[in-house]
This record gives structure tokens, C-alpha cells and sequence, in this order.
């Protein structure tokens, strides 16, 4: 099983024409991902080739939009490697396109363009769900890959991963490989995104061959706490954490736009002990955190 993304998935790439959106079809192809198509308006009608998983020449159609991308070919996924001062306008293609499921890879969307965007898909009654952006999207090992996850650094297996941090996504899926993974999802850590930690929990909780998650947070804002409240009310499966920030400087703003400290809330150590509160067992580095997964897994 998976959340949000299997080998049956149909997968456009909006964007497929760039450095980053040529680069990143092709490893998402050879990850086994069905891309069905790409969309550049200033492209449209020409078509791009690459190499499938199976070692065979395709040649992918570009669209002039995502609306005619999935009425000619059946999207369901759309993975957008946009500029960002040219995402507003790429989300809302989506949206108004009804795609059930839109990745946001790109980094340093101006705040106000991905709240502008996030309300748009409210007002249209969420038929889209938004997953970043500045993230690594979905993986689901063995089946498909919408983002930029390396797909050879794990393997299917029964934990399921959300994160605010690629590179953590990254070296706890590397940590935990000889378990192997049902899905991991990067979540993003920009002030505003799509799919939270708990929208991936409740997930995980409702997937059957997911037997235990691991959630990586890191300090600034409340969405650690808040899914903790939420795991202690309705998750019966589980769950290991880790939160980046221990050993950072009070008071400091740090790497990602929506890491920000101010007062005990937000801190590292809040977010522990709001975890723990919630029968969370948390741990202090990434290798100690996937040792507790490890033995919970083996106590199952």
C-alpha cells in the first residue's frame, strides 16, 4: 500500500522543458514513475524523449496546460519544477484544472503567492491536495516517485516517513533501509504548506501496510505540537520522532523560512516534550531516532 502515490498514478510534469524539470523526469522515470506527459505553454505540441525504468526511448507530448495535459492523457499527479515567480500562477493552472494531487518542488515562493495560491484551492473546495512547497514530494519505494527523493536509497517496507527536512527524509530513509518504506513524503518547512504532518499521519494510520511512522520536525511554529495532540487522540499505530534544532542558538532564526524560535514555544525541547506527552518516543539524532524505530519495530 502507499499514501497519495502508487504505480498506477498517471504523473505530468509541469515545467518539463527546464534544467531541473528535464533532470528530474528523467530519475523519476528510472524510479518506475508512469509520466505521461510535461506542460510548457510556450512549448506546446512539441514533445521531449527520455528513457523509461525499462531502458526504453519515450517520447513525452508537452501540453500547453495542465487542463489538456490530463484530458489528453489522464493525469492524476501533476510535480511542478516552476520558477518561483511563475508558481503562483502554476498552482492555480492546477487547481482550476481539478488535479487530484499537485507536488510543489520549488524553493523561495514568495509567502504571499503560496498563501494567495493555498486559499484559491479553499475557495475551489479543495479538490487538489497540495503537497509543499520547497519539499522533496512523495516516494513510494518500488512504484513511483514524484519529486526529487534518491529512489535507490531504500527499499518497500512497512514504515511510513513525513518530514519538514529533505535531507533528513533522505538520511533516515538511508538509516532505516534494511526495514524498507511503504511511502515517505517531505512535507516542506516554508511557513505555509499544503499537507502537514498530521495530514500524513492520519494517512499512515489509515494504511494497512504501514506499521509504524516516523515524523522528523524542526524548531519554529507549533505543527510538531499540534500533531502531537492529534497522535494522542486518533493514531494507535507507533510513532517515532525527531525534531532538527537541539542544539540551536535561542532566539535564532535558522535555515528554513518557517524556522523560527520565539519564547519556549517552538524550541526544540517543547517539541520533545510535546511528543513524548503523546506517547512519542523521540530521539536526539537521526541515528538514535531510527535505532527507536528499529526496536519498537521488533517489539510489533
Amino acid at each position: 500500500m502507499s499514501i497519495l502515490l502508487n504505480k498506477d498514478s498517471k504523473v505530468i510534469v509541469q515545467g518539463i522543458t527546464g534544467g531541473e524539470g528535464t533532470k528530474h523526469t528523467a530519475l523519476m522515470l528510472k524510479a518506475g514513475t508512469n509520466i505521461v506527459g510535461g506542460v510548457n505553454a510556450r512549448k506546446a505540441g512539441t514533445t521531449v524523449t527520455h528513457t523509461t525504468a525499462d531502458g526504453e526511448t519515450v517520447e513525452l507530448p508537452v501540453f500547453a496546460t495542465v487542463e489538456e495535459a490530463m484530458a489528453k492523457t489522464g493525469a492524476d499527479v501533476s510535480v511542478a519544477f516552476v520558477p518561483p515567480k511563475f508558481s503562483k500562477d502554476a498552482i492555480i493552472e492546477a487547481i482550476d484544472a481539478q488535479i487530484p494531487l499537485l507536488v510543489v518542488i520549488t524553493e523561495g515562493i514568495p509567502v504571499q503567492d503560496t498563501a494567495y495560491a493555498w486559499a484559491y484551492n479553499q475557495e475551489k473546495g479543495s479538490k487538489t491536495t497540495i503537497v509543499g512547497p520547497n519539499c522533496p514530494g512523495i516516494i513510494t519505494p518500488g512504484e513511483a516517485l514524484a519529486g526529487i527523493t534518491p529512489a535507490n536509497i531504500t527499499d518497500k517496507g512497512p514504515i511510513g516517513l513525513v518530514s519538514k527536512s529533505g535531507t533528513l527524509t533522505y538520511q533516515m530513509m538511508h538509516e532505516l533501509k534494511d526495514l524498507g518504506f511503504s511511502s515517505a513524503i517531505g512535507i516542506g518547512g516554508d511557513p505555509i504548506i499544503g499537507t502537514t504532518h498530521i495530514d500524513a499521519i492520519e494517512a499512515f494510520e489509515n494504511d494497512p501496510e504501514t506499521k509504524l511512522i516516523v515524523m522528523i520536525g524542526e524548531i519554529g511554529g507549533d505543527a510538531e505540537e499540534r500533531a502531537a495532540d492529534y497522535i494522542k487522540a486518533n493514531v494507535t499505530k507507533p510513532v517515532v520522532g525527531y525534531v532538527a534544532g537541539f542544539t540551536a542558538p535561542e532566539g535564532k532564526t535558522m535555515g528554513h523560512a518557517g524556522a523560527i524560535v520565539s519564547g519556549s514555544s517552538g524550541t526544540a525541547q517543547a517539541k520533545q516534550e510535546a511528543l513524548e506527552a503523546a506517547g512519542v518516543k523521540v530521539g536526539k539524532t537521526p541515528s538514535e531516532t531510527a535505532a527507536l524505530a528499529r526496536e519498537l519495530f521488533a517489539s510489533l
